[in-house]
């Protein structure tokens, strides 16, 4: 019993630094609870799937969370210690959301871990508070949409108005729901039945994706890197709407792609399966780091016919000018389609940030569309469903650029019969689709001829 108690002990202290470095110092949840999980891979599954939980949860929940420590402690939660105030967050998750765990042991670890962090001083203050929600929580009743779905309350109303309140609300709920790990396969490297066989030997959950032989889910496995098939290049982390990207780009043999912001290269590694040996990718991003990265999925997937440059997407590129067959722009955004994945995402945004973003997105856009041969293809996508990066700056592109809109409606099987596939865009919502929140929009660049001593755009539709 005393090594168990332990084990939770340990467990907690390391979800309240997880919590610490993303609530206090900023940093991504991501990244860090990646590298915690990475160094505590000698915790059991249970261990880890735990610590992994309780960090995701806390976060999910934090509006939620910070109203219900609010109106049980006299001391409101800006106030606190940060390590105080991190302490109870992640406790009154556990309260509120984890029955497995006893709300007795919550409080006593709680208390354990003021004390050996040095706040003995506020252990009376900390099981207090835990101790009067726990008898309080059947009681709870959130009014507002903010405070039942843990959503700012500025980010639901501009999603009520886009979008109405019944859509508003599913995206909302949606992001509290459990998502597996969708990955895409090589099939260049291994087909999808021995894919399956190796993934399923494992004690693997497989769900498949029937209409797209290349994506299947997992569930139920203890980490990514002890899996066969990943260790192999059999299969690469890649959500369903980003890999409708390759699909709806669906490149020819031989095919010149450049992928501009292609970190950690999901996409690019896609186009590189789909042309079967031939043609090149060529993965761009703006740091030795992001290409590195690209280039360890590259060796451990077996790509040839692909290559990482390190280049900044906002400076032009002569040397790229009129090239490419495709161009991947997926630029940076303000993530709301995949909230339910990086759910820090939802208190770091503001509609300033928007702007700015949106701002970004046009000034890549107005460099990279060059980079397009005369009737190639510009396929701009964003993993958000914010109307400015999205609908506003495809139309943008048309109205500036001589690029017209893909009409997309038999380009791919797998979409959702959405009228704007005509207009050459789609925009995934989540919970309104099975997928994550996520735009695209594709663009045929037209053909130049001289009239006049001039040189005019006319488009063919190929």
């Amino acid at each position: 019993m005393a090594k168990t108690l332990d084990r939770g002990l340990e467990n907690r202290e390391i979800v309240l630094d997880i919590l610490t470095e993303v609530l206090e110092q900023g940093a991504f949840v991501h990244l860090v609870l990646n590298q915690a999980l990475q160094k505590y891979q000698y915790l059991g599954k249970a261990d880890r799937s735990f610590i992994t939980r309780a960090v995701e949860g806390t976060l999910e929940y934090l509006i939620q969370i910070d109203e219900v420590i609010n109106r049980y402690s006299k001391t409101k939660i800006y106030k606190m210690k940060p390590f105080i105030r991190s302490l109870l967050r992640m406790s009154v998750y556990q309260i509120l959301y984890m029955d497995r765990v006893p709300d007795s042991a919550v409080c006593n670890e709680a208390v354990k871990l003021a004390v050996k962090r040095h706040f003995s001083g506020l252990k009376g203050f900390v099981n207090g508070v835990l101790r009067t929600i726990s008898r309080e929580k059947e009681k709870l009743t959130f009014d507002t949409p903010s405070l039942r779905y843990s959503i700012p309350e500025w980010m639901y109303a501009m999603w009520e108005k886009e979008f109405g309140k019944e859509k508003a609300g599913k995206i909302a709920a949606s992001f509290l729901e459990d998502k597996p790990t969708w990955v895409r396969c090589n099939l260049h490297r291994a087909d999808r039945e021995r894919i399956l066989a190796s993934l399923k030997a494992q004690g693997t959950l497989v769900r498949e994706l029937p209409f797209m032989e290349s994506m299947i889910a997992i569930d139920g496995y203890d980490y990514l890197e002890g899996l066969d098939a990943f260790r192999k290049g059999w299969i690469q982390v890649q959500d369903v709407t980003s890999a409708f990207v390759g699909e709806i780009a669906s490149p020819e043999k031989g095919s010149y792609i450049i992928d501009v912001c292609a970190a950690p290269g999901g996409k690019s590694l896609h186009l590189a399966d789909k042309l079967r040996g031939t043609g090149m990718v060529e993965a761009r991003d703006l740091t030795y780091q992001k290409t590195a990265l690209i280039e360890e999925n590259m060796a451990r997937c077996g790509v040839t016919n692909m290559k990482t440059l390190v280049w900044d997407a906002l400076e032009p590129d002569p040397s790229a000018a009129g090239k490419a067959d495709i161009v991947i722009a997926d630029l940076p955004c303000s993530g709301l389609g995949i909230i339910g994945r990086k759910p820090d995402i939802k208190y770091n945004i503001t509609p300033e940030k928007l702007e700015e973003l949106a701002g970004l997105q046009r000034e890549i856009l107005s460099v990279v569309w060059q980079y397009v041969k005369p009737g190639g293809l510009l396929c701009y996508s964003t993993c958000t469903i914010d109307r400015l990066e999205n609908q506003d700056n495809a139309a943008w592109l048309r109205e500036r650029f001589p690029l017209v809109p893909v009409d997309l409606t038999d380009r791919f099987g797998g979409l959702p019969q959405e009228s704007s596939l005509k207009e050459g865009w789609i925009q995934f919502l989540p919970g309104v689709h099975p997928y994550d929140g996520f735009f695209i929009s594709v663009f045929r660049r037209g053909f130049p001829f001289q009239q006049s001593g001039q040189f005019v755009q006319i488009f063919l539709f190929l």
